[in-house]
């Protein structure tokens, strides 16, 4: 621009500026054009699939566009996740993750993608507690009961999860350090298997979810003994929380949030934040969510949902390191 006049170098600044953020101005205009897919990591028509259809039919009305759920279960979501993490950068692939993402950043020792790093939150959706339960004809009739009856039997009691490396697991594990027992983990594959083999007697303790289990807490087959939550849950006010029951700082709630491949445009991410915080406040979104999974509705920045992630992947790591869990390669 050497030569050029002042008035015309300064109108070419201006031009080029413009021209810089035009694509930035035009994915703000023109998205969505096209069906969005929402994938998650678990079986179709489980708890997580409920929960990606009642977002994806939230969204959709907000977006005017269809957003179609897909189910890619495996490896604890990591299918899933590593499926966003490959996908176009361009807002049209969403991931809906729990718990397990951040569970996963903890346990494994080489993943497909990074946890944070290779996504852009978008916002936290929901949190829930667990419970710990036993049979109706238990002899521990509350929490305390059942962390005497462990410590007086160290490794011969056993408490059974949807599966190892699961939030229910590792809630077991933070149950055995919080209380200094040792009650040895039994995996299955999914709440429904569990809770057969603890009303069958083969398992004497099971943590699991709060939806699953209240219809059977509610006709007396089960006795849940705590919640994983520091406060009890409107879905089970019959049920103490831990802290209620005398295990002091003890704390598990998973969640599920919404995430998009890295390098997701800025202004997209910041369009589907604003329509989930949207959603979110709906009333009936707001009940749908919390009756699928008995927790809060809670939205959040991106920045937030990061910190949470990062937060969870440490926390998780130290409960792996002291309960002495062999990470998987």
């Amino acid at each position: 621009m050497i030569g050029m006049p002042r008035i015309a170098r300064s109108f070419a600044f201006i031009v080029t500026g413009l021209l810089v953020l035009a694509p930035s101005v035009t994915s703000a205009q023109t998205y969505p054009s096209r069906p969005i897919r929402v994938l998650h990591g678990f079986s179709a028509g489980g708890a997580a699939d409920a929960l990606a259809r009642i977002v994806s039919d939230g969204l959709s009305k907000r977006l005017g566009q269809p957003v179609v759920v897909e189910a890619k279960p495996g490896a604890g979501g990591n299918i899933a996740a590593a499926t966003v993490a490959n996908a176009a950068p361009d807002g049209y692939t969403l991931g809906l993750v729990t718990g397990a993402h951040a569970i996963s950043g903890a346990l494994y020792k080489t993943l497909a993608y990074n946890p944070t790093d290779s996504f852009e939150m978008v916002s936290t959706l929901v949190y829930y507690a667990l419970v710990i339960a036993v049979r109706a004809d238990y002899p521990a009739k509350n929490l305390p009961d059942l962390i005497a009856m462990a410590k007086q039997k160290p490794n011969e009691l056993s408490f059974g999860s949807v599966g190892f490396g699961s939030t229910h697991h590792l809630a077991g594990e933070l149950l055995n350090t919080t209380a200094g027992i040792k009650m040895v983990h039994i995996p299955y594959r999914g709440d429904a298997p569990s809770v057969t083999s603890l009303l069958g007697g083969d398992v004497p303790v099971i943590v699991g979810t709060t939806v699953l289990l209240a219809g059977q807490i509610e006709s007396g087959a089960i006795r849940g003994l705590a919640v994983t939550s520091p406060a009890r849950t409107p879905l089970l006010p019959n049920v103490p929380s831990a802290d209620e029951a005398g295990l002091k700082g003890y704390d598990v709630r998973t969640w599920a949030g919404l995430v998009v491949p890295k390098g997701t445009p800025a202004d997209i991410v910041k369009r589907l934040n604003t329509e989930v915080a949207s959603m979110l406040a709906d009333p009936a979104v707001k009940k749908a969510l919390e009756t699928a999974t008995g927790g809060e509705v809670r939205g959040s920045t991106p920045e937030d949902m990061r910190l949470l992630v990062r937060s969870e992947i440490t926390k998780w790591s130290k409960v792996i390191d002291e309960a002495k869990i062999a990470r998987i390669e």
